[in-house]
């Protein structure tokens, strides 16, 4: 086995864990335990709140555009969807009179869960604002959407 030169790291780290990505990725998921737990209580998954999120802001979104605005493939937003449809939190016509996409909207129902899930997620979201100096949260949202957009192709 031959001698390999290390991998200069991008900044100084003594070890994995100081890396961006790492804590990112650390936060991501210490957001994504917290809110399963919360939207258990709802009988939600994140997912689906997600969608129903996206829903209310803007009603009539295709699979497509949900996928894209929750992270997920359109084969899984399809089967998310699906399941919101059944529990009768949203309706999708079967078929549409143009193209192939099925505009999806909020049932009263779909609201009503929503806003009780919407507490919840609040909640969190602001456990972890307050866990900041309220003064760096601008510049913090910033440097995240900077990142991803240097990242995005």
């Amino acid at each position: 086995m031959e001698d390999r030169a290390p991998v200069p790291s991008p900044h100084p780290a003594k070890d994995v864990t100081e890396h961006v990505g790492y804590r990112i990725k650390r936060a991501s998921a210490a957001l994504r335990s917290a809110m399963d737990k919360a939207l258990r209580e709802h009988d939600l998954t994140v997912p689906q709140y997600s969608c129903l999120e996206l829903l209310d802001e803007q009603p009539g979104l295709s699979n497509a555009d949900l996928a894209r605005g929750t992270f997920v493939t359109r084969q899984s937003a399809n089967v998310v969807l699906r399941g919101l449809k059944d529990a009768g939190l949203i309706t999708r016509p079967a078929t549409t009179d143009h193209g192939r996409a099925l505009p999806a909207h909020l049932t009263p129902a779909g609201q009503e869960r929503l806003h009780a899930a919407r507490s919840a997620v609040y909640a969190i979201e602001e456990r972890m604002i307050k866990s900041i100096p309220a003064r760096r949260l601008t510049a913090l949202l910033a440097d995240l959407d900077t990142m991803a957009e240097a990242l995005d192709e």
